[in-house]
């Protein structure tokens, strides 16, 4: 059982929190991504609780943000007391596994994406979790998004 209890939903780029897409557009501009979010395929957002075990366990919440579209992967994470992240890649650059098959979920159990390659911000490999609540939206996206790094390597 996963140590995070997790909220996933499908939702428009619109409904994110406004600091999420404020931080997601910046970062487009950044590194001029162009319109990359007229395409987008799906929009999710994932709030994430740590799930106490014991006394001494400090409580911890993330909320994510991510858009999938036919060729990019951008994501924007918002841990409690810092400040929002964002990340993105070509998904012809990156392996997108459903982390149930990786040899980390025996260690650590979840649900989710494990995504693997180079970053738009990073001149070296990287990989990078991606936390789904095992339900209907969460599934889904994890359908979308293993079907369009695959479509976007042809």
């Amino acid at each position: 059982m996963s140590d995070w209890k997790r909220t996933t939903q499908e939702v428009s780029f619109e409904s994110l929190p406004s600091e999420m897409s404020s931080a997601i557009k910046q970062h487009i501009e950044r590194y001029n991504l162009g319109p990359i979010l007229d395409s987008a395929l799906m929009c999710i957002q994932t709030d994430s609780e740590k799930i106490k075990k014991g006394l001494f366990v400090k409580a911890e919440a993330a909320q994510m943000g991510v858009i999938v579209t036919p060729r990019w992967l951008i994501w924007a994470v918002k841990r409690t007391k810092m400040a929002t992240t964002v990340l993105s890649a070509p998904l012809s650059n990156l392996i997108v596994q459903d982390y149930a098959q990786t040899r980390f979920m025996n260690m650590i159990p979840d649900s989710g994406i494990e995504v693997s390659g180079v970053f738009t911000s990073a001149s070296e490999g990287a990989s990078a979790f991606i936390g789904l609540e095992d339900n209907v939206a969460g599934n889904k996206f994890k359908e979308i998004v293993v079907q369009a790094a695959q479509d976007a390597k042809k």
